[in-house]
């Protein structure tokens, strides 16, 4: 028989070993099928036998457990940025007052990595702890999502004492263009560049998220080390990658400004060619006695300086300039350009964001315009040649109408982007429906985003009102469905139609009126008849209700493709009515506010806001003079400061517990 923790370390060390192979040196050994397959069996063996589960076993790189927040760190070692340079200038000046410090400086040139910095801890050669660089002395504990990046290690060559790294997480170009597709497709605003990408992955709460993003990491530093002995960078680096370590290895020595400076220019030219981004290069002392003897300022190292690229652009003309609907309904101007080859690829269109920029720029259609790619990424049109106009050239207003379903289109007083108010918009359509179905909004359970997809391209409906008139039949038809699958989603559908007026008045999409505001106005008019007819002023009446909202919900209700939407779902049977009694049983909380924060340990914040509700109170998300309780939970943050400047009276979960008893 098997030993399981033999066989549990086996399968450790070989997954960990081809890990390596895979995602630091690029060189596989195995196919995908057998490193699953492996990975597999090792995830039911730990299922079995957790007290043999390693702390460096693979499985925890698909996530663990959600964080309601990130703790702080206090980092041992400063994690200073770097001065900065632009001009070769800058450089000879840096070299010399390396000179004046350090006899015959060597200098190592490497890529400066477009990314985000963190902080890796190893002790006895394990990864315990990683933390983002934050002001450089505070970061925040970001481990479980650093765990899920494959090309960290878990566990290192060697049991070293205590290592502390430092390097810089990113998104290869090809991840960062994968997760904007999947963010275009259900309608969320796209990341501008791989940095804020890798950012934001690397800050999800849920680990399971920031897995499915790609990171990448390239290790630059020994920010501290007990039990071995390095004497230079490059020394450093051959260490680092012998303990699996992802580095860029420049093993070249410069022993001038100008040598190394040569280098920045190489590097530069050649960054198109990379998978990642870099927006520089940088110089560093490579003797670690050198660099002691310059030290260190308040903000940076006096060894090392950041060479900056300065964003190409270039010359062009605008033919044209129209509108794009986006699938959250935000009307965006694009620039139409005469195509230039700018930062390694051919551009002929450039976004304009909206009429506030086009205005503030004087942009014009048949304008000379300097446009670059920001970030290297985004192209923008960053000045107009004036002095080229010829008195041709025509000013862009936006459209009344909305041109892809011809809906108003309206400026929200306050906001710089312009919106369509159609429901059955085609732009919106996908998005529209995918929040209709959602759990807050009609819960629809079986119609997830590939099923919409389905059905819309095979043209089974326009809108979501159209779902209640699908036929199983055709359901049944579609990939992945069957008789037994179409059944179930039918009969989801029916039971939808039961569903509280709040939900459906969440699932019209209202623009600023989610499932709160629709509960409130679901109680106050009781039929959707009634709130179709409510007027700016009486909306404005509601306590919960502003004058943007009030405004948003009138509007709605006057496109004629609305309330022909709202006259199908009428004739398909679906409840428009609110029958609830009031079920604030003894109403102890009446007109009562109340704002959660922090972590509970017996609810979470949605289930004691619902609790309030219930017995005729209200929530909030800001704490304000109109609060009349912050319930404060383990780690409460501002909210609690701000209740303890203004005296409002803060509850713990136990006194909440004995008002609800």
């Amino acid at each position: 028989m098997v030993n399981p923790k033999e066989r549990i370390d086996e399968l450790t060390r070989q997954i960990n070993y081809h890990n390596y192979k895979y995602y630091v040196e690029d060189s596989p050994e195995i196919s995908d099928f057998e490193f699953d397959r492996m990975l597999k069996e090792l995830e039911e063996l730990e299922d079995k036998y957790p007290e043999y589960k390693s702390p460096a076993s693979p499985t925890v790189r698909v996530g663990g457990m959600a964080a309601s927040t990130f703790a702080p760190v206090t980092h041992t070692v400063r994690m200073q940025s770097l001065q900065k340079a632009f001009s070769e200038a800058e450089i000879l000046d840096f070299d010399r007052r390396v000179r004046e410090v350090v006899k015959n400086p060597e200098y190592v040139v490497e890529h400066k990595i477009d990314g985000l910095s963190v902080s890796l801890e190893y002790v006895d050669g394990i990864f315990v702890r990683g933390s983002t660089r934050g002001d450089g002395i505070i970061g925040e504990d970001v481990t479980e999502n650093l765990k899920t990046i494959r090309s960290i290690p878990l566990e290192l060559k060697d049991k070293i004492p205590l290592l502390e790294v430092r390097g810089e997480v990113f998104l290869s170009r090809d991840n960062f263009n994968k997760i904007n597709r999947s963010l275009d497709e259900i309608g969320e605003p796209l990341f501008a560049n791989p940095r804020n990408a890798a950012a934001g992955s690397l800050r999800q709460l849920d680990p399971k998220v920031a897995a499915k993003r790609g990171l990448d990491i390239f290790v630059f530093n020994i920010q501290r080390a007990q039990g071995v002995t390095i004497n230079s960078h490059i020394e450093g680096l051959l260490f680092l990658k012998e303990q699996g370590f992802k580095t860029i290895l420049n093993d070249k020595l410069f022993h001038s400004a100008k040598e190394a400076f040569d280098e920045i220019i190489r590097i530069g030219d050649e960054r198109q060619k990379l998978y990642f981004d870099i927006d520089g290069a940088v110089i560093k002392v490579n003797d670690f006695n050198g660099r002691n003897m310059l030290g260190v300022t308040e903000k940076f190292p006096r060894w090392a300086i950041a060479y900056k690229y300065p964003a190409e652009r270039k010359e062009t003309e605008v033919l044209d300039i129209r509108v794009q609907v986006g699938r959250t309904g935000v009307l965006t101007p694009l620039a139409f350009l005469k195509t230039v080859h700018i930062a390694g690829t051919n551009v002929s269109r450039a976004t304009l964001h909206n009429i506030d920029y086009i205005r503030e720029k004087d942009i014009r259609i048949g304008d000379s315009v300097i446009i670059e790619k920001a970030g290297d990424i985004i192209p923008a049109v960053v000045e107009v040649v004036k002095e080229k106009r010829t008195g041709n050239e025509k000013e862009f207003s936006m459209p009344d109408v909305c041109p892809e379903c011809g809906a108003r289109v309206v400026r929200p007083e306050g906001e710089a982007a312009s919106r369509c108010t159609g429901i059955n918009c085609p732009a919106q359509r996908f998005r529209n429906i995918v929040h209709f179905v959602s759990r807050p909004a009609m819960d629809i359970d079986g119609l997830g985003p590939s099923i919409i997809e389905q059905m819309l391209s095979l043209e089974l409906i326009e809108n979501a009102s159209d779902l209640y008139f699908v036929k199983a039949e055709d359901i049944e038809k579609m990939d992945k469905m069957g008789k037994k699958s179409a059944e179930n989603l039918i009969g989801n559908l029916e039971k939808s139609k039961t569903n509280p007026l709040y939900r459906l008045i969440n699932a019209l999409g209202i623009r600023l009126i989610g499932e709160k505001a629709a509960k409130v106005l679901s109680k106050k008019y009781k039929t959707l008849d009634n709130l179709m007819n409510a007027s700016v002023e009486e909306l404005t009446m509601i306590d919960e209700i502003g004058e943007k909202m009030a405004k948003s919900i009138t509007e709605f209700f006057e496109q004629k493709q609305n309330l022909d939407f709202i006259n199908r779902l009428y004739s398909a049977g679906v409840n428009c009515v609110d029958d609830s009694e009031d079920n604030a049983a003894d109403g102890r909380f009446k007109d009562k506010v109340f704002v959660l924060t922090g972590t509970l340990k017996n609810y979470k914040r949605s289930e004691a806001g619902k609790i309030i509700e219930s017995y005729g109170g209200k929530t909030s998300s800001s704490v304000s003079k109109n609060t009349d309780y912050v319930l404060a939970g383990e780690e409460a943050g501002s909210k609690l400061d701000k209740a303890n400047q203004l005296g409002i009276r803060v509850i713990s979960e136990e006194e909440f517990e004995e008002m609800i008893k």
